[in-house]
């Protein structure tokens, strides 16, 4: 006995009609169908469903999460592909946190600016060091572009 599109939607948080889109996309064919032609869930897809999820929610293209389930499909004689997969996205993935990381500094920084302010009564404090914090923001980045130009 297996578990019907609603019954999966209500497990995993993936909506039915993701479901269905991701089975017309063919992103699905290890689900099973039953007598009557509806999909017919077992437990192992669930895992599937979870890279399946992991892949999108990071960023990976339906096309190449296809390609990737296509190449499961086959077998034995595409690990090399379904590795580079993996080691090609956590690049992609990786690249986003670091981006991320970036735009959480400046967020910091603005959290630290409002306390500051707000503890001061006045937004005026960092007025009176504007010259001070533009020195050591262009230093900031001066260091920040002197690394990538040393990394290059």
């Amino acid at each position: 006995m297996g578990y019907t599109i609603s019954e999966v939607s209500d497990m995993t948080g993936i909506t039915a009609h993701t479901l269905r889109f991701y089975d017309k996309e063919g992103l699905l064919p290890f689900v099973d169908r039953n007598k009557i032609g509806n999909r017919d869930f077992k437990e192992s897809d669930f895992e599937w469903l979870a890279v399946i999820t992991c892949l999108k929610q990071s960023g990976m293209p339906i096309k190449e999460i296809k390609q990737f389930i296509d190449w499961c499909m086959e077998g034995d004689s595409t690990l090399d592909q379904r590795l580079g997969v993996f080691e090609e996205h956590k690049k992609v993935v990786m690249k986003k946190v670091s981006e991320l990381m970036k735009h959480i500094e400046k967020i910091d920084y603005k959290i630290w600016y409002y306390k500051t302010a707000i503890e001061a009564g006045t937004e005026a404090i960092h007025k009176e060091n504007t010259c001070v914090l533009a020195e050591q923001e262009q230093n900031q980045n001066w260091v920040v572009s002197a690394q990538d130009k040393i990394t290059k």
